[in-house]
């Protein structure tokens, strides 16, 4: 994708609103028969007279009151850290969703964590990559790689950081006020509270064996932790320089952190922008891929599809709403605010708009080692717009206005 112009899609759907205006009044699928209010005869068909939260039904007006253009079931694709347990430690707390949690997310499970300023998240490491982004605040980081060169590095928000699958790892919030960030396993399954602890190993090791491997006497591990600390207070570190030193980083290592939110964006226009982060700009991330996605107020970001990776997204700030496309035909509405996720299949069709009025702002994640997407307007002005007009039963002039530069974003 290269920077994008805004094109005339005004005028397209000028165009179009002749057709639109004639239908509105029965304007649905094709299916029989039809969904949607739309349909009904009766006013009692409408009314829901049994128990309900008012809180949580209103916010999900796309539940309460679909497009008619939905039709049939799909499996639920949203899904929130809104309502996922917190687990509090002195120096910080962590909640997740995976796929225990959220059926439909095989690919990718999430973990919001919050770190105080000197808060520890204990040394361990996974058996699946980790990969996170810094939502606020700063965060020190260490890990060492396959060479045994170690890293040390201070993140910011807006920055990511990747490790591989068995690497060991640590985070820490810096001062003044700590860190919050959300990781992202490359297995739906991964869970935050099942990772393999330093402070479990060494309490389950016969000491005579730490004594042998650390070349040090038993009785200096009378005192050690026989629980996982797996968050904690700690002391806020001190200058970023002597800890690399005391930690003998040196060159040669691979670059962990990508500063993200720093980078050019890959596709901008009056409606929004995205910036990308896979392996072609951030080598070290084979199994995750990502963008961050800003809609403004009233644009949506085009229909498409990505047809190498399921997406699995969080909204950080804004509200939209999605329709989500599959075969059958199966087509579900549904409504996202900040703290939301939701995951879609590989290959279905999407888009989603922007219904605030502030700029909307969503992490994207897909198992892959690049980002991918298929444009709609964009295939179907590389065909012949013959072919085009005569399926959607279209005038040949209103196809060959269709935007063909793969907009990404459509500005309201």
């Amino acid at each position: 994708m290269d920077p994008l112009k805004r094109r005339g899609f005004l005028s397209v759907a000028g165009a179009l609103g002749f057709a639109g205006a004639a239908n509105a009044a029965t304007f649905g699928n094709p299916d029989r028969p039809q969904e949607g209010k739309i349909n009904a005869r009766l006013p009692s068909s409408l009314t829901d007279p049994g128990p309900k939260n008012p809180v949580l039904q209103s916010q999900f007006p796309s539940f309460q009151d679909p497009p008619a253009t939905d039709v049939n079931g799909m499996p639920l694709f949203w899904a929130s850290f809104n309502n996922a347990h917190k687990r509090y430690q002195d120096g910080g707390w962590a909640r997740e969703v995976t796929r225990e949690d959220f059926a439909l997310s095989e690919d990718i499970a999430g973990v919001n964590m919050r770190l105080s300023a000197g808060g520890i998240r204990e040394m361990h490491w996974h058996q699946q990559a980790e990969w996170a982004y810094m939502i606020a605040g700063n965060c020190r980081i260490t890990t060492l790689d396959e060479q045994g060169i170690p890293s040390v590095e201070d993140v910011r928000a807006g920055d990511v950081w990747y490790f591989p699958a068995g690497l060991p790892h640590s985070l820490q919030g810096l001062g003044p006020d700590g860190a919050e960030f959300v990781l992202a396993f490359d297995n739906g399954m991964s869970s935050e509270f099942n990772t393999l602890l330093v402070t479990d190993w060494i309490a389950h090791t016969p000491p005579e064996v730490l004594a042998k491997n650390f070349g040090v006497p038993q009785d200096v591990f009378a005192n050690i932790p026989v629980d996982n600390r797996w968050i904690f207070q700690g002391k806020i570190p001190g200058d970023l320089s002597m800890d690399q030193k005391n930690a003998g980083v040196r060159a040669g290592g691979q670059k962990v952190v990508y500063h993200l939110s720093d980078s050019t964006p890959v596709a901008r226009n009056g409606g929004g922008q995205a910036q990308v982060a896979d392996s072609r700009n951030f080598p070290i991330s084979k199994t995750i891929a990502a963008t961050i996605e800003l809609v403004k107020p009233g644009a949506m970001r085009e229909m498409h599809w990505h047809p190498n990776a399921d997406e699995w997204a969080l909204v950080l700030e804004g509200q939209a709403r999605m329709t989500v496309f599959n075969t059958g035909p199966r087509a579900q509405t549904a409504d996202f605010r900040p703290g939301d996720i939701w995951y879609i299949k590989k290959s279905l069709g999407h888009y989603f708009e922007n219904t605030g009025n502030t700029d909307f702002k969503a992490i994207t994640i897909y198992k892959s080692d690049r980002f991918a997407e298929v444009s709609l307007s964009d295939w179907l002005t590389h065909i012949p717009p013959e072919m085009v007009a005569q399926t959607l039963n279209l005038p040949l002039e209103v196809v060959r206005r269709f935007p063909s530069n793969q907009p990404h974003f459509m500005p309201a």
